[in-house]
């Protein structure tokens, strides 16, 4: 860890790794020739067992003949759109894109055509590479409803189908990149409004996430297990190039269900494990049921929501380690910050670690953008290499996001301790303005979570006549736990909050409505109670 004396919420940039500018092909290139023979890619069929796999050496030969195949038939700065679940091949347009000067567009599998248009509008894709399968869905009749009369209806190709994939790949060449080019645009999760358009740049997703994997000791011959989704940067960002500048080994879960998973951990003894709290959650509920033996592994990481304590406690009573957690956004590809292996205490549990090498980070007052004082709650922001170029096609919301200091405001509250540690405390949209009062949902949520019978939680604000919003407050039950009445649940919160931090609703769920990445909904479960659907509990 940073051994830190901050006089202020704002922590300078630490060089304690390396610094280079380079690019995805620089890194492959590197990794093939030092490291041939060493496992680089396997994958993990949905019932769990292993499929087929690659060598440094041969992801560089299947790479550049997907780069070769990409630059017959697209130029330089073409967007090309990826549509499908976890399988090898989109690993290697990610690569081979890179090599070959395009530019990837991530799209949810999930996706309605509706929403796949919008994607491939906005970004101006000129193609379609598709999964013909994901879950059960054909995604053939989406791309082509999604497409029809744009110009990525003039590339539709099936990824499973080889024939076509490399088509071509005898008369296209590689061409030459720099660190700085865009390689890649992931539309953020939207979990408010329309998603927007992230533009990330080669240097930004390699350096990150190599660092990130620096911190957590991931070195080269490690087996990372991935069921993060490749569309998100947690998949493709932090686990592929993480895995490619350390020279580990991604095991790419293909399709997430937790008894194949932990099946797989037992016999594939991966080092890393990765996922969501959600995910971890089921893991570790079906290695339980299952009795199958966990403990090989020695990281495991989580991110993008908080982590509750009593699932770090799960965790290192099955896993015999707690879980690291990492923050980031999207638009910082995507770290900010992350816990230390070392980190203990309420900073293992109650923060999100110290900020990743390389970038300032900083707590600033959101109205006057003014640096806070050390503990005092404002926005937090970062500036760095790893910032995202912009949005696409979207200045004003570019310049709302990145101020004129080059500060990229994240919409999150915290506060940063001495130390450097960095706590969230809510989002800037998201505060509930009971009376005139602002209330931060995060910290309804980290007290409500200690309580033994709630696995998850989310705070969120309900319309009311009289307060104007009114606190909710949304959960699911913990396994083997009866329901406590909602007089147990308001002594408990009382006895750790003040009273119009209390909620007015508790409402329970069997499941949470979530984004791609796993992030819950809070907009929609907002909705769905003030269009009567928790009319029963809420009563």
């Amino acid at each position: 860890m940073y051994e830190l004396d901050l006089s202020e919420a704002y922590c300078p940039a630490q060089a304690d790794t390396p610094y280079e500018e380079r690019t995805i092909e620089d890194v492959l290139r590197a990794q093939a020739a030092e490291r041939p023979d060493a496992l680089a890619l396997r994958e993990l069929l949905a019932d769990g067992n292993a499929g087929r796999q690659w060598t440094y050496a041969e992801l560089l030969v299947d790479a550049e003949r997907a780069g070769r195949a990409l630059a017959s038939r697209h130029p330089a700065g073409t967007r090309i759109a990826i549509m499908g679940g976890n399988c090898p091949e989109w690993v290697l347009i990610q690569l081979g894109a890179a090599m070959a000067g395009l530019v990837l567009v991530t799209v949810n599998p999930s996706f309605l055509p509706r929403e796949v248009r919008y994607v491939l509008e906005q970004s101006g894709a000129g193609a379609v590479y598709y999964q013909p399968n994901v879950r059960g869905s054909a995604l053939r009749p989406v791309v082509d409803e999604a497409a029809a009369g744009l110009a990525a209806s003039d590339y539709v190709i099936d990824i499973e189908d080889h024939g076509d994939l490399f088509a071509g790949e005898n008369d296209g060449e590689l061409r030459a990149t720099e660190p700085r080019d865009i390689c890649m645009i992931q539309y953020t999760s939207g979990t408010t409004g329309f998603p927007k358009g992230v533009l990330l740049h080669q240097h930004g997703l390699i350096q990150s996430n190599q660092d990130l994997f620096r911190r957590w000791n991931i070195t080269e011959g490690k087996l990372v297990m991935c069921p993060f989704p490749l569309f998100h940067t947690a998949g493709s960002a932090v686990n592929v190039l993480g895995c490619l500048s350390q020279g580990a080994c991604l095991l790419l879960v293909s399709l997430f269900d937790p008894v194949a998973v932990a099946k797989a951990i037992e016999r594939e003894k991966p080092d890393v494990l990765g996922g969501v709290a959600t995910m971890l959650y089921a893991i570790l509920e079906a290695a339980k049921a299952t009795g199958t033996d966990v403990f090989s592994v020695s990281t495991v990481l989580s991110g993008g929501a908080m982590v509750p304590p009593e699932l770090n406690r799960a965790a290192q009573a099955s896993f015999g380690v707690p879980i690291l957690i990492v923050y980031g956004q999207t638009e910082t590809s995507p770290a900010i910050t992350a816990a230390w292996p070392t980190d203990t205490g309420a900073e293992l549990v109650e923060t999100i670690g110290q900020p990743c090498s390389h970038m300032e980070v900083a707590i600033l007052d959101p109205a006057t953008r003014s640096v806070c004082a050390v503990d005092e709650q404002g926005e937090i922001c970062m500036r760095g290499f790893n910032q995202m170029v912009g949005y696409n096609d979207n200045p004003q919301a570019t310049a709302e996001t990145i101020d004129e200091d080059g500060w990229l405001h994240t919409g999150d509250l915290g506060r940063m301790s001495a130390r450097g540690y960095v706590r969230i405390t809510g989002r800037v949209k998201e505060m509930i303005i009971r009376g005139g009062e602002n209330l931060f949902p995060a910290e309804i949520e980290a007290a409500m979570i200690e309580h033994p019978a709630i696995a998850e939680v989310a705070v969120a604000g309900v319309a009311d006549e009289k307060w104007g919003e009114i606190v909710a407050c949304f959960m699911r039950l913990a396994e083997g736990h009866e329901r406590p009445g909602d007089d147990d649940l308001k002594t408990f919160v009382r006895e750790r909050l003040s009273p119009q931090k209390t909620p007015a609703h508790w409402i329970w769920v069997t499941e949470f409505p979530l984004t791609g990445s796993g992030k819950i909904q809070k907009f929609a479960l907002a909705e769905a109670f003030e269009k009567g659907e928790f009319a029963a509990q809420a009563a």
